[in-house]
């Protein structure tokens, strides 16, 4: 892990919550959509915020 300071830290895990929220939120939104292409997009925005989430833990490692 990275020498973090304390600031450092919590700033990237109150990240790393925001971004596994909005994976939870979009693939939620997802399984209620009817319409084939925003479902799409939608999971497409979770997929995104997923590869956020993974690049802000390996930070963490």
């Amino acid at each position: 892990m990275a020498n973090l300071t304390s600031k450092e830290l919590t700033a990237l895990e109150e990240q790393i919550s925001s971004e596994e929220t909005l994976v939870k939120k979009y693939q939620a939104m997802a399984s209620m959509c009817c319409d084939t292409k925003l479902q799409q997009d939608l999971n497409n925005f979770a997929n995104k915020h997923r590869a956020h989430y993974t690049t802000l833990v390996s930070f963490l490692q």
